[in-house]
Parts: C-alpha cells; structure tokens; sequence
C-alpha cells in the first residue's frame, strides 16, 4: 500500500486493527493468495476469512486482490484445491508450526471451502454496494455452489468432500455442513439482489437446516465422534440452521466444558488450549443467538491475546500461559476483525455472518 493504514482503514475501527491488517497484508502473496503463514497452507475458506478482514476494515484493493486470486484459479467444474490444515506439522518441544517451504501434499476439494466464495462475495456487495463487481463473480459463485449442492445426500447432509480418490469417506462433518448452510443463505441473498431465480439453492438450504437440526445421525459416519471439537459445538448455532431455542440448549449444555472464563474457547475440550479464531467465531454465534451483551464479554477478553504491535496470537496455553503455537495467522486476525464489526456494528456487512434467514 502507499499511503499509511491510518489514512486507509476504515475510520470506524480509529486504527485499532492496523496491527491486524499489517500481519494479513504481510503474508499476502503477489498473486493476491493469503497463506496461513508465509510459506504455509492456502486454503480457499482461511484465505478468504482474511480477505473479508481487509474488507471490512475498508482496505479493499488487496480483498480484491485476494478474490481475484481465487475467480483465476477455479477449476472448470466450479471447485478448487486446497490443503488441509490439520496436517501442517507441529514441532511440540518447540511449540511452533513448522511451515517453511512445507507442503503437506494432502490436497482436497473440502465443500465447505468452496461454499465460501457465495458468502465473501455477499459481504463485499454489503460493504461496498457494487453490483458491477458482485456480477462480475457471480460465475464463480454459481459454479462453486452447483458443485457443493451436486453434493449432497437424499438425507440433506452434503458430502465433506468431492469423490476423488483421496477422500473416499462417504462421510458429511457437522462444522463444514454448518458452514456451508450459511454460505448458501448468502449465495440466494446474492442471487436475489442480481435477478437471479436459484429454486435449487433454496431447495438445498431447507434440505441441509433439517439435517443439521434434526438428523445428528448424518454427522461423523465413518469417523470417530468429534464431540470433543468445539467447532462442532457452536457451528450450528451460527449457521442459523437451529431454532432460537436449540441453539440456545446447544450453546448452555457445553459452556463449561468449551470455555475458560477470562481467556474464551478452547479448541478442544480436553486441553487448555484457547484459540483466538474460535472465540472470535463464538462471538459472532453469540451474536446470532441474541446474546449482544455476552458477545462483547467475550470479545473484550480477546485483547490479551494481542502483540505489542496489535497483531494476533493464534492462541495460548492457559495453565502454562504461553502463547501457542508462536504464530499470527492471517485468518485469525480476519476472524477477530469481523467478530467486532458484528459486536459494534461499524460497517454495513456487520450482520453477514450473524443473520438469522
């Protein structure tokens, strides 16, 4: 960027994410592709978390650069690559991701992925209310989402990934599912504010709400249960896919066992390992439960897990109050600045991830 954050970003935040914003703006490739570090994993749905930061934050000529990243490298049928993140190999005596020059060879076209473009594109279209742009990529959406939806079972759960030889889990996960029923409300919301009529999306939206409501059994098939994930916790409170009262069942039964008063949400239940990037996410499902008041809570106890420049720690070991792993990922910073646009409601795309359809 030539000129300074401050005279860029967007006045509402008064600078306080220009350290986010760096640390996204650093790891951005030349090609537009954000990495989870440099040198490290790219996958569509992370690389997008940080474009809609930049967005939101109003630095929209490198979001742009990020979508434009993704629209030239689709694949003909509408999907794309990416890499799995929990293979990125951890050093645990030095308590850091060892990402330099890695590859982790374990490429996928995950459905949740490729869902996400519908909702980054619907959320520059709330943020900046250009139809020009939102048209120009609504090819990209509509063949992301005919492939997603060319996914999913009679039952209503959509397959985690395409059938490549790869992945032959006939399997659907309840945090990529969740995902994707928010990304299709804001694939019909896109397609209704361009003139376009997607009898299928709707059909395909109502098919997965019911499964993700009522059908636990479509979930985790052929995999061990992942109840210990606190994604697949709060997920489905935010995909809008429950009632009021479900999420709110949902949301009490684990409080205690997902989060550590003071610090947020563990990854998983069984360490004391908050992350910055699921508390931030359990912000915006708070929001989507009506619980504005709880939300900021959490949202203030994010503060501590900022560096001395305002960027973002990936998170921390509580009991030994380490910061871990030693790293500042870019979809951290981008989750963290779209939960407090949801709390504070800075911007017009402020309730993208929280509506309830």
């Amino acid at each position: 960027m030539n000129a300074p954050l401050s005279n860029t970003i967007n006045a509402g935040f008064d600078g306080y994410f220009d350290g986010a914003a760096q640390t996204i703006l650093a790891l951005q490739n030349a090609d537009g592709a954000i990495p989870w570090f440099k040198d490290g994993v790219i996958d569509p749905w992370n690389h997008l978390e940080a474009a809609m930061g930049l967005n939101t934050l109003g630095l929209r000529s490198a979001g742009e650069r990020a979508i434009a990243y993704l629209r030239d490298s689709q694949l003909e049928d509408g999907s794309w690559w990416g890499q799995l993140g929990s293979a990125v190999p951890i050093d645990e005596e030095l308590h850091q991701f060892t990402t330099k020059g890695m590859d982790t060879g374990n490429h996928v076209r995950d459905t949740n992925f490729i869902a996400y473009c519908a909702t980054a594109i619907w959320h520059h279209l709330c943020m900046f209310d250009d139809l020009d742009y939102a048209h120009a990529n609504w090819p990209m959406v509509k063949a992301a989402i005919n492939f997603v939806i060319a996914l999913q079972y009679p039952e209503g759960d959509i397959r985690w990934t395409a059938r490549d030889a790869g992945t032959p889990e006939e399997d659907a996960l309840v945090t990529g599912n969740s995902s994707i029923h928010k990304s299709l409300s804001c694939a019909i919301k896109l397609a209704e504010a361009l003139g376009h009529q997607v009898p299928d999306w709707h059909n395909a939206k109502t098919k997965l709400g019911q499964a993700l409501a009522d059908k636990p059994e479509r979930y985790d098939r052929t995999w061990e249960a992942k109840d210990r994930f606190s994604m697949d916790w709060y997920y489905p409170v935010l995909s809008g896919a429950l009632s009021r009262q479900q999420g709110q069942a949902r949301l009490v039964k684990n409080w205690d066992k997902f989060v550590i008063d003071g610090f947020g949400c563990r990854c998983v239940a069984d360490e004391p390992w908050v992350t910055v990037a699921e508390t931030a996410e359990l912000v915006m499902a708070l929001i989507a439960q009506g619980a504005q008041q709880k939300a900021a809570q959490i949202l203030g106890w994010l503060d501590q897990f900022r560096d001395e420049n305002g960027a973002y720690w990936m998170g921390m070991q509580i009991e030994q109050k380490v910061f871990w792993p030693v790293e500042r990922p870019a979809w951290t910073a981008g989750a963290v600045i779209l939960a407090f646009d949801s709390v504070h409601r800075i911007t017009p795309a402020h309730a993208v991830l929280t509506a309830r359809d």
